[in-house]
């Protein structure tokens, strides 16, 4: 249920071990989930910024095997706007100061000190945790305004787990070291880069997209069905096992698709209120209070062969709705019809049904042109088209009880239905990266096919399972193989 990089992938996986599948998705058109490629006029857009980077090779290995050439190798280019000035992110420590000026840059420094000293015990909230990590004065600087944009809440209402899980391991005496020693003069390797500061990643020729629109055209020619405009609107069970899900197509007609084994990328809220019958009431009662964030991205042609060097850029600007801007032509020349124009993706983070859900696509283009022009990256008359694309519950929250809403719904499902398997962000209500979802996918396609008991839940935010996420070197059966090796267990 779902043909993002998760359903895919474990589709991807059941296929390779011989057993046919069916991928429902209910987008009538596009293939990836939130890492699809969304095309207009011959431009490409990204739904947002996907870097194809993972500490697991297995997961590397799998990209290589399906885009080969297709995958290019870039440089990362990002800066963090704020003040009217432009920050390198990764912090640079001349930038930085710079920009900050002796004064305020001591400021911070006393700032972080005060906070090593006194740090916030049993951080509970991101405001905790940050604090601890940078000093309250870089926190509200560079990660308050932001943070609160994306979410919209304040971050005492956000969890520290979504900072511990996001940045993890990043402090500002890492950023630092990253900002004086270049990562290969950085000791650890590959496993030691702090994902968010890393300086080069891989990316398809042409976006994300294409990358599950080769996996979609490989699960068809081995004889799989992957089903566009096809939406699960109820799940059957009984006698403790998923027997059937109903699906609605484009037409509005309905019909009934049988099978052994179930995997879920919808939305946990959504999944649990689709069973038939109904989930136990404690079940319902968490599942109806999973919060999500929603997220528009107004996609924009500039007649400009060049507007800004960056791959994005972090609008910290409270002035502006828009809290990051993509330059998708630094991300791949083909992502442009034109090389001498270019198509800038600007990010704007909402919930379904406030006004910039619900604004029409004209006024949000036009909004994009007027913040443009606030922000001084291009003239009004220079944006000569614009495409909206909207991702209902892109983002799951991670409010201070989540975990306990989630556990709740695991037990009931763990218990009553163990067919059915949930993988990827939002099936595991777990904000994770690309690898991250493909590999939780990876184990329980391999529970299917060959019996193993791979518990997805522990594969962490590195796409590392707990005990080790490999391919043994002797081992052709595509099974994991556990080592005395203990890896860190973040989920």
């Amino acid at each position: 249920m779902g043909a993002g990089p998760a359903g895919l992938t474990a589709a991807y996986e059941l296929s390779r071990h011989g057993i046919r599948s069916t991928v429902l998705e209910a987008d009538p058109r596009f293939v990836g989930g939130l890492a699809r490629t969304v095309e207009a006029n011959g431009y490409r857009f990204d739904i947002g910024g996907h870097r194809f980077f993972s500490k697991s090779q297995e997961i590397e290995d799998l990209w290589t095997e399906i885009l080969g050439d297709e995958m290019l190798s870039r440089e990362r280019l990002s800066r963090i706007y704020y003040r009217n000035k432009y920050f390198d992110y990764p912090l640079k420590a001349t930038n930085a100061l710079l920009n900050m000026g002796p004064v305020e840059t001591l400021r911070c420094a006393l700032s972080y000190a005060w906070a090593r000293i006194h740090p916030v015990k049993n951080p509970i909230s991101l405001e905790d945790w940050v604090r601890n990590q940078f000093g309250y004065r870089l926190f509200s600087i560079f990660f308050k305004t932001y943070t609160e944009k994306v979410w919209g809440m304040s971050t005492k209402e956000l969890s520290a787990d979504w900072a511990a899980q996001r940045i993890k391991g990043l402090s500002l005496m890492a950023a630092v070291r990253s900002a004086i020693l270049p990562q290969r003069f950085q000791r650890g390797g590959r496993e030691a880069v702090i994902k968010t500061l890393i300086d080069r990643f891989r990316y398809p020729r042409l976006g994300p997209g294409q990358m599950w629109e080769l996996v979609t055209a490989r699960l068809r020619a081995a004889g799989n069905t992957v089903e566009l405009g096809s939406c699960v609107v109820a799940i059957h069970h009984g006698d403790g096992r998923v027997r059937s899900v109903t699906v609605r197509t484009a037409s509005g007609e309905t019909r009934e698709v049988s099978g052994t084994d179930f995997i879920s990328t919808i939305p946990v809220r959504d999944l649990v209120g689709m069973l038939a019958p109904a989930a136990s009431e404690p079940a319902r009662q968490a599942a109806e209070k999973l919060r999500y964030r929603d997220f528009l991205s107004v996609a924009v042609v500039v007649n400009r062969e060049t507007v800004f060097p960056d791959n994005w850029i972090y609008i910290h600007d409270p002035s502006v709705k828009v809290g990051r801007i993509q330059n998708f032509k630094n991300w791949s020349p083909a992502m442009v019809a034109d090389l001498k124009k270019t198509g800038l993706g600007l990010e704007y983070f909402c919930f379904e049904g406030d006004g910039l859900w619900t604004m029409a696509d004209a006024e949000l283009v036009d909004l994009a042109r007027d913040e443009l022009a606030s922000l001084r990256i291009c003239r009004p008359d220079e944006v000569l088209s614009g495409t909206v694309i909207r991702m209902p519950k892109a983002y799951p929250v991670y409010d201070d009880v989540y975990k306990q809403r989630l556990k709740v719904i695991r037990d009931y499902l763990d218990q009553a239905l163990p067919n059915l398997d949930l993988v990827g962000r939002n099936g595991m209500h777990h904000y994770n990266n690309q690898d991250h979802s493909m590999m939780t996918a990876l184990l329980v396609a391999r529970n299917i096919a060959l019996g193993t008991s791979y518990d997805q839940w522990k594969v962490n935010t590195d796409a590392e399972y707990h005990e080790e996420a490999r391919i043994d070197a002797d081992d052709r059966s595509g099974r994991l193989v556990p080592t005395a090796i203990p890896v860190d267990d973040a989920a």
